[in-house]
């Protein structure tokens, strides 16, 4: 695969659709060496229609971190019905997870920021970079709206805490503009968005969100809002 010029492909696709952008990443990075990030997202759920419909036997992964709603497993089991393929499911190491629990106790992650950050390593990063070792590049829901921590993302990014692609196909879409794709398609989703939860994470680190608030708000409430991520969307400068 030749090098891209991200600078030329975000000016280039700016104005593009999401099935614009998916297809020439399908093209260009090969089919095999790409793989789609869900979390049973509205964004994820959106990007799994458009992938699948370009690629029926495209990869998507779920990180099991083993403490999401049921209804996000629920909806998991649905959407695999519904498109009749089978994520690729990476869960946490048993020993890292083992020794932090019995160290720190079950909810160690609520008593600083380090160690909220220590539980998403274990859950998420770790095993986002077992299946990100895989591939050329990645697909993500990511939107600039949806957070301060997410207001200059660009559709085409080099991750080089992978040395991968990162392509966000909706940086530049609206919440609005989502649910309009949702309910065009009748694509399912997740209850828990009628009931306030526009940011769906573990079950312990998210509570619903206030009116007026950032739809990202709800994700670690506790912590500074400037600075809240899991590991997994550090925002990277490094271009190609």
């Amino acid at each position: 695969m030749s090098k891209l010029n991200l600078i030329e492909l975000n000016n280039e696709y700016v104005k593009k659709s999401p099935e614009d952008i998916i297809r020439f990443v399908i093209n260009e990075i090969g089919s095999s060496k790409i793989v789609l990030a869900s979390s049973l997202s509205i964004e994820d759920q959106v990007l799994t229609d458009i992938l699948l419909k370009n690629n029926p036997k495209a990869r998507i992964f779920f990180l099991d971190t083993g403490r999401h709603f049921q209804n996000t497993y629920d909806l998991m089991a649905e959407t695999m019905q519904r498109y009749n393929f089978n994520y690729e499911v990476y869960a946490p190491d048993s020993k890292d997870l083992e020794a932090a629990v019995s160290k720190y106790g079950p909810n160690f992650f609520y008593e600083s920021v380090e160690q909220r950050k220590r539980c998403c390593e274990i859950r998420k990063v770790k095993p986002l970079k077992r299946v990100l070792s895989t591939v050329d590049g990645w697909i993500c829901g990511l939107r600039r709206d949806q957070s301060a921590t997410r207001q200059e993302i660009e559709i085409f990014e080099w991750d080089s805490s992978h040395s991968i692609y990162k392509i966000n196909p909706l940086a530049f879409w609206t919440e609005d503009m989502v649910w309009e794709y949702i309910k065009k398609h009748n694509i399912p989703y997740s209850n828990l968005y009628k009931n306030g939860f526009p940011s769906i994470g573990c079950q312990p680190c998210t509570r619903a969100v206030r009116p007026g608030e950032d739809v990202r708000s709800g994700r670690w409430w506790w912590e500074n809002p400037d600075k809240k991520e899991c590991g997994l969307h550090i925002r990277l400068e490094d271009e190609v």
